[in-house]
């Protein structure tokens, strides 16, 4: 046994002896070592993961191009979960009644037919009243109303809203408006567990969509904001003028409507 230039100390056929205290020094080092090289791994992963999310419903946007498709939405994925089940039958654009199309464009989004997924003067308007320290008003359009029930989740947020506007606009390049309108109108909550407008119509109305009445329509789409607590079937009288407005307003509403009837 004998010692190599270098302190190394080897045995009688060359190979370097380790002393316990060394070994024991260098232990740690190892285990960090592979630690990081976990973590790095974990860390990838969960990238991967994100990236899946963030991806997903732009994916899904494609998909729904398709017109046999009838998507759902977060809420009623939720009440599958939950074991509530939920109330929902798909129908097609051109068996809505076109007051109830228009009740709900006056109601909830005037420049529909106009705006690209976003109404920048409205939304400009609500981050200056934020930055004024005012309470905002909602500035959400019907694509923006879809793509957050299609695919994110209810509350106010400003990281949903984030994600909810180049969502929106992508919808709104990929789909017509028809498609965008039919796909919003079969997916809206309008009570617990009642989604779609076939559904509302028959649970409040007892008429099915094609047959809404002006005023029905008119207090389908008010109720609209707050369907839980909003009920179009037994409205307050505030409601009822909500109602009398949004059902003046679509009886002008022709020249908003273009881009749905020709």
């Amino acid at each position: 046994m004998g010692q190599e230039a270098g302190g190394k100390e080897v045995d009688g056929r060359g190979v370097e002896i380790v002393s316990e205290e060394r070994e024991e020094a260098e232990l740690p080092a190892g285990r960090w070592t592979a630690t990081r090289r976990t973590w790095r791994s974990r860390r990838r992963r969960l990238v991967l993961i994100v990236l899946s999310v963030l991806i997903l419903p732009y994916a899904l946007i494609g998909l729904y191009l398709l017109e046999f498709i009838h998507p759902v939405s977060t809420l009623m994925l939720r009440d599958l979960v939950l074991l509530r089940g939920y109330d929902r039958q798909w129908v097609e654009f051109d068996d809505i009644a076109p007051v109830l199309v228009q009740s709900v464009m006056m109601s909830e989004d005037g420049q529909f037919c106009a705006h690209a997924g976003i109404d920048w003067a409205q939304m400009r308007g609500v981050v200056e009243d934020a930055l004024d320290g005012e309470q905002t008003r909602g500035a959400s359009t019907i694509p923006m109303q879809t793509v957050k029930n299609l695919f994110l989740w209810n509350g106010r947020s400003f990281v949903r809203k984030a994600m909810e506007v180049p969502l929106a606009i992508a919808a709104d390049f990929a789909w017509s408006k028809r498609r965008l309108m039919e796909i919003y109108l079969n997916v809206a909550e309008w009570g617990e567990g009642i989604y779609g407008i076939e559904a509302a119509a028959r649970h409040h109305f007892g008429v099915s969509a094609a047959k809404l009445s002006r005023r029905q329509a008119a207090l389908l789409a008010v109720s609209l904001p707050n369907p839980i607590d909003r009920t179009a079937g037994k409205p307050g009288r505030g409601l009822r003028r909500l109602a009398a407005v949004i059902e003046r307003r679509a009886g002008r509403s022709g020249g908003y409507i273009t881009c749905l009837y020709d």
